[in-house]
C-alpha cells in the first residue's frame, strides 16, 4: 500500500487516486446490477441528489479507487474473497472500505461473510467511528 495504486493500460502504468469530492457536483454512486433492493433504495433516497452508475463485480471498487466514482454502498451479502484485493487497491489509492459502524473490513474471521459496507473516497461517507476493527491491519488473528 505504501507505493500507491496504479492502473495499467496501453500507454503504461498510471498512478490512480480517489476523487477529492466536490460540493458543486452530486456524488457518483456505483451499485450492483443484480443486488439492488429496498435497503439500497432507502440509502440512495437518504443520500439526496446523486449520479447512479450500475454495474456488476468488484469493478465498482476500482471506479472509486480511480476517482471515477465517489461511493459504493454494498448492502447485500459478500464473502471475504470478493473484497480483499479490491479493498487493498482502494486503500492504496487513498479511499476507505468501512462496515456500517465505521470500521475497516476484517479478514481471516471464523465466518467468512462480510458485513454490509461502504467503499468511499473519504472516511466520512462511511458514517461511523473510522476505526480499524481493533488491530490496525483490517485483519483478525
Amino acid at each position: 500500500i505504501g507505493e500507491g495504486a496504479f492502473k495499467k493500460d496501453a500507454n503504461g502504468a498510471h498512478k490512480i487516486r480517489v476523487a477529492p469530492g466536490s460540493k458543486d457536483t452530486p456524488p457518483r454512486v456505483v451499485a450492483s446490477k443484480s443486488h439492488k433492493g429496498p435497503i439500497l433504495d432507502m440509502f440512495l433516497s437518504q443520500m439526496g441528489t446523486h449520479e447512479l452508475v450500475s454495474m456488476g463485480s468488484s469493478l465498482k471498487f476500482c471506479l472509486v479507487a480511480e476517482g471515477k466514482a465517489d461511493v459504493y454502498p454494498r448492502l447485500s451479502p459478500t464473502m471475504e474473497w470478493d473484497t480483499a484485493a479490491a479493498q487493498a487497491i482502494v486503500e492504496a489509492a487513498g479511499g476507505t472500505v468501512m462496515d456500517l459502524d465505521g470500521f475497516r473490513l476484517r479478514y481471516n474471521k471464523e465466518d467468512l461473510h462480510n458485513p454490509f459496507f461502504m467503499v468511499s473516497a473519504k472516511s466520512a461517507a462511511a458514517g461511523g467511528g473510522g476505526g480499524d476493527g481493533g488491530n490496525g491491519q483490517g485483519c483478525s488473528h
